[in-house]
């Protein structure tokens, strides 16, 4: 209720007003109430699609691994490995006393080396970090267990951007791509792989 300024306040037109303005601030506390509903709303939804999508990414990390295995041992005996077992999905208890654990997408191993494969469906340069840690924690459980082998790496994706790549070679890791229903092993001349 508007008042014009030359008509004379009366107790009747004051409590038109303060009426007015209960109403407004019910109005504006049930649109409160409604939006931190649809907030709250908004905020489930969006967890749950976070939860499809992390389900999802692990799919692709899964077909991902499923694509590499097959030929992988062949790939790395051809450069002269000759690995007579591979391993998939390994769990070890983190050798420096974390209760965390290790994983293990794919191992390969001989009586010499191991080749421990990390399986992204497109890895990232904190995907290669991770597997550092993840190769010094392998080489720290071989030396409690005496076991002597010279331990390398590898990262698979199947789609790789170009930075990453070189990244990943440049922290001697080997990297692995899909092509088309095989996968390749990149290695430039002079490439040396890290031993851990």
């Amino acid at each position: 209720m508007q008042v014009s300024q030359s008509e004379p306040l009366t107790f009747e037109k004051v409590w038109a007003m303060f009426q007015e303005s209960g109403q407004r601030i019910k109005e504006i506390e049930r649109l409160q109430q409604e939006t931190s509903q649809q907030m709250k709303d908004t905020d489930r939804r969006m967890k749950e699609t976070d939860r499809k999508i992390g389900e999802l990414g692990n799919r692709f990390g899964e077909l991902a691994e499923h694509l590499v295995a097959p030929s992988i041992r062949d790939k790395f005996n051809a450069l002269d490995y000759h690995f007579s077992q591979t391993s998939q999905n390994i769990e070890m208890k983190d050798p420096a006393g974390s209760q965390n654990t290790v994983e293990i997408d794919i191992l390969l191993e001989n009586g010499d080396t191991a080749i421990a494969v990390e399986v992204k469906s497109k890895p990232a340069q904190r995907d290669i970090d991770q597997h550092i840690k993840r190769m010094e924690a392998l080489r720290l459980a071989a030396d409690r267990r005496r076991d002597t082998r010279k331990f390398r790496g590898a990262i698979a994706g199947a789609i790789f951007p170009e930075s990453v790549k070189r990244y990943t070679l440049a922290a001697g890791f080997y990297v692995i791509e899909q092509t088309g229903d095989t996968v390749k092993i990149t290695a430039p001349e002079g490439f040396t792989p890290r031993e851990w």
